[in-house]
């Protein structure tokens, strides 16, 4: 089955009628009933029978589709593959980030960029991991900023720093005195808790240790981002175990915070391409995320 083909199919899937394919393929009526029929002479069978004035397609049809469409959006992600690596660069500094990585460290290491590179073109997005990978590998973006351990094959990943989870709480949980200890996690035993539901490394990790605490904390709210956790138990809900910047997110008498023991290690890490060298503008923005970075964790 010819490419043509495939994207005039796919085309009258989206559209419901030949008028309209031919429309989004910017050809005309007569040529797109052409090559449909010369695709279902190729096939041997009928790719859409007409229904009051739509064209629906058949069950051979209904089979193909799920594959046709993942081929169309190969070529999509193909276009803006070769369309990334011909054109000039047009924003030197192109950054995704986890959301965690948004609220506070991603724009306060954009605004200090921006003093010294005050002409410098931002573009700023926020994806998960998975999603961070392709960005970078179609191009679209040229750093990541991740604090999950990706290893990803194309891609070089650099750690910038360290810190480690910690315990946050509503205002007054503990005494003023307990803050600098490391709460341990036989200490949340019974305690209400928000469940953590993020399905990467670090949500894994918390909860097979959580699993071991007896008898195991109560969880009545889970959710499926750090940041509404951090919310939630500003409102008074319970505890949750988070990385260290969720934990440091906001204004800093919402949430109390301890480190947990034993020691869990959560590490940022800077995702790029290693066929594209990074240029002076990248390399100084990652110096300053790097730097504010540290400084926030030794707070």
């Amino acid at each position: 089955m010819r490419l043509r083909y495939i994207e005039l199919f796919h085309a009258v899937l989206t559209t419901g009628s030949l008028t309209g394919a031919a429309k989004l393929l910017n050809i005309s009526q007569p040529a797109a009933s052409k090559a449909l029929q010369h695709a279902e002479d190729q096939l041997g069978f009928e790719l859409f029978s007409r229904v009051r004035g739509r064209l629906q397609p058949t069950q051979q049809a209904l089979l193909l589709r799920d594959r046709i469409e993942k081929i169309i959006q190969d070529v999509h992600d193909l276009q803006r593959l070769t369309t990334n690596m011909s054109q000039p660069e047009s924003s030197p500094l192109r950054v995704t980030c986890t959301p965690t990585l948004a609220m506070g460290l991603l724009p306060e290491a954009t605004a200090l960029l921006r003093k010294t590179f005050p002409r410098t073109i931002v573009e700023l997005s926020t994806q998960h991991s998975v999603e961070m990978c392709q960005s970078l590998t179609l191009r679209d973006t040229d750093i990541g900023l991740t604090l999950q351990d990706i290893g990803h094959q194309t891609l070089r990943q650099k750690a910038l720093c360290r810190g480690r989870v910690m315990v946050i709480a509503p205002p007054g949980w503990w005494p003023e005195s307990e803050l600098s200890r490391p709460l341990p996690i036989g200490a949340l035993a019974s305690q209400p808790m928000i469940g953590i539901m993020v399905r990467d490394a670090l949500g894994n990790m918390l909860q097979s240790h959580l699993a071991q605490v007896e008898p195991a904390p109560q969880r009545l709210v889970s959710v499926q981002t750090y940041q509404l956790a951090h919310s939630l138990v500003a409102k008074g809900e319970g505890l949750a175990l988070v990385d260290p910047f969720t934990a440091r997110a906001g204004d800093a008498h919402n949430v109390q915070m301890r480190p947990l023991k034993p020691h869990l290690d959560v590490v940022l890490y800077a995702m790029f391409r290693p066929d594209s060298p990074l240029n002076p503008v990248q390399k100084r923005f990652l110096d300053l995320v790097r730097q504010l970075a540290q400084r926030m964790l030794a707070q």
